[in-house]
């Protein structure tokens, strides 16, 4: 399969699994399929067709199994069920991503998150963000988490910023031109 085709496949699995959670609050997301859809979108457009393939087949014999990954990765958020992974790389994973999250938090502050008045995000976004990642990197395969990792090393080495890239492909989509023209509009609506 091509990387297309794979993200295809990935989003019609995770949006059939997604649907089927049950949460205490009605989740935006579940509301608006193509917010959904977008943002998990732009994040596999940064993967690797390999890391696109395992996360696939992880997906598929979740389904097989009777297992929705989505749910699981909610039901750890809210530290329903126990630890469903502890593969050493989901640290080396969270450390490189949390950092790539703070850069550009810091540097797009209207555009992510939830920025306080001074355009810093509190401390209580960056929990629910590594809050979050682990959770979802716990449902990953062993060998998924090694692709993955693979992929956030080789952006290392090439000095990107997957978390910018992925932010970028989202707002383009968005019409924007770039992350720089969604945080100046954003900026000048925030100032009324």
């Amino acid at each position: 399969m091509k990387k297309r085709e794979l993200i295809k496949e990935i989003l019609q699995i995770e949006l059939e699994m997604f649907k089927q959670v049950r949460t205490a609050a009605p989740s935006r997301c579940q509301e608006n399929t193509d917010s959904f859809l977008l943002v998990r979108g732009a994040a596999f457009a940064n993967w690797s067709e390999q890391t696109l393939a395992c996360y696939l087949q992880d997906l598929q014999e979740a389904r097989q199994e009777g297992r929705n990954l989505m749910t699981e990765k909610y039901a750890r958020m809210d530290n329903l069920i126990p630890c469903l992974n502890d593969n050493p790389l989901i640290d080396d994973i969270m450390a490189i991503e949390i950092e790539w999250e703070k850069e550009v938090r810091a540097k797009y502050p209207h555009v992510i998150g939830r920025p306080s008045g001074e355009g810093v995000e509190t401390g209580d976004d960056m929990a629910y963000f590594k809050n979050y990642l682990r959770s979802e990197l716990e449902t990953y395969s062993d060998a998924t988490l090694v692709s993955y990792y693979t992929d956030l090393l080789a952006a290392v080495g090439n000095n990107e910023n997957l978390a910018e890239k992925t932010f970028a492909t989202i707002f383009r989509r968005m019409g924007f031109a770039s992350l720089a023209e969604a945080e100046a509009y954003l900026a000048r609506k925030a100032c009324g």
